[in-house]
């Protein structure tokens, strides 16, 4: 089974001038757990040229965004930009690109291991009434899903950032070729990501929020894995997954009240091994790095499904029939 992971130290060149909670050594504590683990393959890939943004981007957002990254600047409150953050966004969408070629080829799991992180960008930016962009510069995982789409005629995005990829399911919107699955934390940044976002005309279906109860742990999320998640990539039958990566809902990640552990993300791992996988890292800052980046990939090289005892809450139990029931008219749930 194929694995690599897509890294360039050219991440490393979008930096803040003062401390910012999305900072290189984010990667670096990521590469020591990988190195820790014996997961440590890097690929060196290619930046794209810059037309390649237009293919999820609106051009007045890219020329923004480049003009500001000439110097240390901010895109918002939250998103800061500084003269490595051009060359790091272009190398960001080469390793997406490669990550999803190479699983498309060789089967396997293919981490791109890259800054900035994407899922918040919208085709404009900020999307669907977000305060901010949230960290994110350029959507790394939809265009990803373009690639892959591309060359396999539909793909399958899912999601399991702490927060909701507000970006990508406003570029993935309309497509009805693109499944996009999104767990992530309710009533948190960016506000949205709710059970009857469906979809746009002809796409309705195609896009499946789950969003979560707070303090939602284990049990909870592997319960709404199994009761949502799995059915539709079982009905969907996608020829690659495209994974938009979040580690910051471990226990411990402190930007959200999740309580999730290496069990959710070695679980979640062993259940798509069936399936080639293009990863993109999105956020995770400290211990879900160390603990939780490893366990999804373990639990996916080894193809073990282990069934996990669980006793989800009431609030999940709740969460999980509210989306069946909107989802229902679209799949078998």
């Amino acid at each position: 089974m194929g694995f690599g992971v897509l890294y360039s130290s050219t991440f490393l060149e979008h930096r803040p001038k003062e401390y910012h909670p999305e900072n290189p050594g984010r990667l670096l504590r990521a590469i020591e757990a990988l190195k820790r683990t014996g997961l440590w393959e890097p690929i060196e890939p290619e930046p794209v040229q810059e037309e390649e943004l237009l293919r999820v981007h609106d051009g007045d957002y890219v020329r923004l965004v480049k003009d500001m990254a000439r110097d240390f600047s901010h895109l918002d409150p939250d998103t800061y930009v500084s003269p490595g953050t051009w060359k790091a966004s272009l190398t960001a969408f080469g390793a997406s690109k490669k990550a999803t070629e190479l699983a498309v080829e060789r089967k396997g799991l293919y981490l791109a291991l890259v800054r900035p992180p994407g899922h918040h960008a919208g085709r404009n930016g900020r999307a669907l009434n977000a305060p901010t962009l949230g960290f994110c510069i350029f959507n790394n995982s939809a265009y990803a899903a373009k690639v892959a789409e591309e060359k396999l005629g539909k793909v399958l995005v899912v999601d399991f950032d702490a927060h909701h990829g507000n970006g990508t399911q406003e570029i993935l919107w309309n497509d009805g070729k693109a499944v996009h699955i999104d767990l992530h934390e309710r009533d948190i940044y960016p506000m949205s990501g709710y059970e009857y976002e469906v979809g746009g005309r002809g796409a309705e279906g195609t896009k499946i929020n789950i969003p979560m109860p707070h303090y939602a742990g284990d049990d909870d999320y592997v319960y709404a894995w199994e009761e949502i998640v799995l059915p539709i990539i079982a009905q969907f039958r996608p020829k690659l997954i495209v994974v938009s990566a979040g580690f910051d809902g471990f226990l411990g990640e402190n930007l959200t009240t999740l309580r999730l552990s290496e069990v959710f993300f070695a679980y979640a791992g062993s259940t798509l091994s069936r399936y080639p996988l293009a990863v993109i890292f999105e956020g995770g800052y400290s211990v879900g790095l160390d603990k939780g980046l490893p366990a999804f990939i373990k639990g996916y090289l080894s193809g073990e499904i282990r069934e996990v005892p669980i006793t989800p809450s009431y609030e999940a139990l709740r969460t999980v029939s509210a989306v069946k029931e909107v989802q229902g008219q679209w799949w078998e749930l």
